[in-house]
């Protein structure tokens, strides 16, 4: 951490205007990539996480765990394949998935909180029938048939519906749920979902104030490569098709877009690496990433 990044209680204490704005709302972090493997970065961020159950904020986090999964499946020395930016997802892969993901990464992101003062508890998506699920279908023009083709993508799901009420449940106790990001469909098959989509499923069933999406990038760049603090649904648009925004970050604005229609007040592009990210976001003016808004 350099010298001149602020102390957390140095942004609460010039946090009390921000504090009103989010007092007993809900924000929900989707916590993942490189940062996850770091573990001052984790413990910094269970910090963080705490600290706003503690002023009075409602967190609740969705995680991923690529890189915790790529290190298992080496060890089991099983090769991955992915299809624009997806896991092809067999069955015996999915229970890796599902071993890593709603196991250790799940229980250490809840200790992470828990440590910090806070009471965190760590569910996944088929508990409670949280997230139901069904086979996601991607079709990609094949440029030699000039056709439209379906990609298998193996158990790789996508939120069909949410229930909240085990979610609910857990705000209302004041714990932190924290959530796995695998679900189960209606004839009880097991599926392997982005995080990024179960956190805009999650913040539009919850009407969440806030989604803040933690990557590895500063937030949406413009096409000189300088970052955009703020940005409407429309300007996302026209940035797509404009082709600026292309490669990895079109999925991530695609989840905002969601989460956006569906009652979230604002979406946050933020790079989760930054020592307290999520606190420069939420508690400050200057925010930390690119804000996405109706």
């Amino acid at each position: 951490m350099s010298d001149d990044t602020p102390d957390p209680m140095t942004i609460i204490a010039g946090a009390l205007p921000f504090l009103k704005r989010y007092d007993d709302q809900i924000v929900v972090v989707k916590y993942g990539g490189h940062a996850m493997g770091e573990e001052e970065t984790a413990l910094r961020f269970g910090r963080d996480i705490a600290l706003l159950e503690q002023v009075g904020v409602q967190p609740v986090v969705v995680h991923g765990g690529g890189p915790q999964i790529n290190a298992m499946l080496k060890r089991l020395n099983v090769q991955s394949t992915f299809v624009q930016g997806l896991r092809v997802t067999d069955e015996g892969m999915l229970d890796v998935v599902e071993m890593v993901l709603a196991g250790p990464v799940n229980k250490q992101v809840a200790e992470a909180i828990t440590r910090a003062g806070a009471i965190a508890v760590g569910v996944s998506g088929k508990d409670g029938g949280l997230i139901r699920a069904r086979k996601l279908l991607r079709r990609v023009f094949d440029p030699d048939s000039k056709t439209e083709q379906v990609l298998d993508l193996g158990f790789v799901g996508e939120p069909e519906a949410i229930d909240t009420r085990v979610l609910e449940l857990l705000i209302g106790a004041d714990i932190v749920p924290v959530v796995a990001p695998v679900g189960v469909g209606a004839d009880g098959q097991t599926y392997n979902i982005n995080a990024d989509t179960v956190a805009g499923a999650v913040a539009g069933a919850l009407r969440a104030e806030r989604l803040l999406l933690l990557t590895d990038v500063r937030g949406v760049l413009g096409p000189d490569g300088a970052l955009i603090p703020e940005m409407t649904v429309a300007e996302v648009r026209a940035g797509i098709a404009a082709g600026w925004i292309s490669g990895g970050m079109i999925p991530k604005v695609e989840t905002c877009i969601y989460a956006i229609e569906k009652g979230v007040k604002g979406v946050v592009i933020l790079d989760g690496r930054v020592p307290h990210a999520v606190l420069r976001e939420l508690l400050t003016d200057h925010g930390a990433g690119t804000l996405i808004k109706p």
